[in-house]
């Protein structure tokens, strides 16, 4: 969690810029306001952190420079993000990168009718749970 050392504080500072309420954030990331309030908590017992897919979520939709929310400066000399796979050289066209990303994330992105049914089994019973996957033979 060092790149997200401080990272409660840059989230609301960059909400409160936007006039965000937490609300508005949850629904970015597609989470409930208490998991937005917790990223916020300044007791760092009560903290927790968005996930990969929800910081990505929170940048895109907010045009938020995600440097501009992590801790990259304590990152080493190149002040870049060690990502595993990922690697970038100052001649890579990053637009082209970019551009092949951004297609193979609206390949996997889930429709509203997708995102309601993985919403309805999360809150479903364990037991409910169960016979779903049954069903479907898993």
């Amino acid at each position: 969690m060092r790149y997200l050392q401080t990272f409660h504080r840059r989230l609301r500072q960059m909400r409160e810029a936007g006039h965000l309420s937490r609300e508005d954030v949850a629904h970015m990331c597609g989470v409930d306001d208490a998991r937005v309030i917790s990223w916020e908590a300044s007791d760092a017992r009560q903290r927790s952190y968005p996930g990969v897919t929800e910081l990505l979520d929170l940048c895109i939709r907010t045009d938020t420079p995600l440097e501009q929310l992590l801790d990259l400066e304590a990152g080493g000399d190149s002040g870049q993000l060690p990502l595993p796979g990922l690697a970038f050289s100052n001649n890579d066209d990053l637009g082209a990168a970019l551009t092949e990303l951004e297609k193979e994330l609206s390949r996997v992105q889930l429709t509203d009718e997708e995102v309601e049914l993985l919403r309805r089994f999360r809150k479903a019973s364990d037991e409910n749970r169960r016979m779903i996957l049954q069903i479907l033979g898993r």
